[in-house]
């Protein structure tokens, strides 16, 4: 082979290179553009107190053993406590008898505590309404649709929603008894 076509061949390995690294260097920026992209309309998408809470509809099971639909917005004008558990969540077992103490007083106020299950079968779901004797709605989510529209990360998760339909507060975690009267306090209608 001559020198001429030992260099020749030398100036395309080179180029080839240079092109195969730039492609690289082009996947790895634009996947970390995507990755920052992503993160952020992520953290801007979970709702926080002053968003207008999304509507939704799910089923639940009424006193009469029949499914019933609830809807977000029917509640308008009521103040909400829009809580997202789980049979299985310990802390959400320790949180309900609260809720249930408080309910028939907040109900009578204008406030309504739904309870979103997040369990997969409604005959768990309704064991547990029996065994702790609730009397507010506990709709069930088992396909995960509002969990995920409302971005629930840990449960027991809550909302707490005017009754001009505005989050106020949202807590993660268990809630103690005094302090879910205080919530509750805060979203009762205007008299």
């Amino acid at each position: 082979m001559s020198l001429d076509k030992i260099r020749e061949n030398k100036k395309v390995k080179k180029r080839n290179r240079l092109i195969f690294r730039s492609i690289i260097l082009a996947i790895l920026v634009g996947a970390v553009i995507f990755a920052l992209v992503s993160h952020f309309q992520k953290d801007n998408a979970i709702y926080k107190a002053g968003d207008k809470a999304p509507d939704f509809q799910l089923q639940q099971i009424n006193e009469n053993n029949e499914l019933e639909t609830i809807q977000l917005s029917d509640l308008k004008g009521k103040g909400v406590m829009l809580n997202f558990w789980g049979t299985w969540c310990e802390p959400c077992k320790v949180e309900m008898p609260y809720m249930q103490k408080l309910y028939p007083k907040y109900k009578e106020q204008g406030v309504e505590i739904v309870a979103v299950s997040l369990d997969a079968t409604q005959l768990v779901v309704k064991r547990f309404i029996d065994e702790y004797g609730l009397t507010f709605p506990v709709p069930f989510d088992k396909s995960g649709e509002v969990k995920d529209l409302y971005k629930i990360g840990p449960i027991p998760s809550t909302l707490f929603i005017n009754p001009e339909g505005e989050i106020v507060e949202v807590v993660e975690g268990a809630l103690t008894l005094e302090r879910l009267e205080s919530y509750l306090q805060d979203i009762k209608p205007k008299s």
